[in-house]
């Protein structure tokens, strides 16, 4: 939901999935517990999204305040009954060796973003204390824009993102799923950092290491970029054509408690595509060929969720 409708509006009835990258943002994943008073109470809170987020949003019209809400397949039959999105599934759990991927719970997503944290904090202040008692927060993360759109570790974030038309059509569901068309699934992952052991890996083994140099953001030629590049692994091709996925990570961190990482959050329009740069990511391309990153980083939670149409989200509080 966008509190200005020239935000997120790039097909017939979206949420705002592709809205502009902002300096703040808030992931909060829920859980709706089982009886008929919280998937009522959930199904309100669906439903009236969109005049929440418009009413906080108006403090700062130039705030660009936007939520998107996403459903996952456990909590999808009792919230919203009907048909199913056809590729919506609990999300994948993957191990290979030390690396893990773990499947963790989650029925909700609320993606806020803003330019301004207080926005994000207030709007997730209004969202939790209209599910208190019917959902329970699992994960909170709240992010920030690290100087130019980089990570933690010192490199620039998303460079490969599509944008525009072609955001629109990496991302939203068409006639391959009319029932559902404008939707999107998005995964989430959160992964935390070991910046010590980072730090002491010289720079141009961390650059190997990414696929680009970390100081240009120039990636490396096919000559220099070993198999083992994290942008060498998370391409996908499909016939010959690159697939593309919309990115909007962004960087958390505690210097006081010394956990700093990635939040990851991948918007597609098949899950498929987002699974499979992550089977290539810890399993490897070919098998023990993995993501060095991952020698440094830890996934600690791992969800899957559909982003319903807004008019779908909408009618849920009828």
């Amino acid at each position: 939901m966008a509190n200005d409708d020239a935000f997120g509006m790039t097909a017939p009835d979206a949420q705002p999935v592709v809205a502009p990258l902002t300096g703040a943002a808030i992931f909060l994943v829920l859980v709706v517990r089982d009886d008929a008073a919280s998937v009522a109470t959930t199904r309100a809170l669906c439903g009236d999204l969109a005049k929440l987020v418009r009413s906080v949003g108006s403090r700062d019209p130039d705030g660009t305040l936007t939520c998107v809400l996403g459903i996952g397949s456990d909590v999808w039959d009792r919230l919203v009954g009907g048909p199913r999105p056809a590729e919506l599934h609990p999300f994948v759990e993957l191990r290979a060796g030390a690396r893990h991927a773990p499947s963790t719970p989650g029925d909700l997503l609320l993606h806020i973003r803003a330019a301004r944290m207080d926005l994000c904090y207030e709007l997730a202040t209004v969202v939790t204390r209209r599910l208190s008692g019917a959902a329970d927060a699992v994960d909170e993360v709240h992010g920030f824009a690290y100087f130019d759109q980089r990570d933690v570790i010192g490199f620039v974030d998303g460079t490969e993102n599509p944008s525009g038309a072609l955001a629109v059509a990496a991302t939203l569901v068409g006639d391959e799923d009319p029932a559902f068309a404008g939707g999107s699934y998005v995964i989430v992952q959160k992964y935390l950092h070991d910046l010590v052991s980072w730090d002491a890996i010289a720079v141009q083994e961390q650059e190997r290491i990414v696929g680009r140099t970390k100081l240009a953001n120039i990636e490396l030629s096919d000559d220099d970029k070993p198999p083992y590049a994290h942008n060498a692994l998370t391409v996908v091709t499909e016939d010959g054509v690159e697939v593309k996925i919309l990115r909007d990570n962004m960087a958390f961190g505690s210097p006081g408690s010394g956990e700093h990482g990635t939040y990851f959050i991948g918007y597609a329009r098949t899950p498929r595509i987002t699974e499979q740069m992550l089977r290539n990511m810890f399993v490897g391309r070919p098998e023990g060929v993995y993501d060095r990153l991952l020698d440094v980083s830890t996934a600690v939670t791992g969800c899957l969720f559909f982003v319903p149409p807004a008019g779908m989200l909408e009618a849920m509080g009828e």
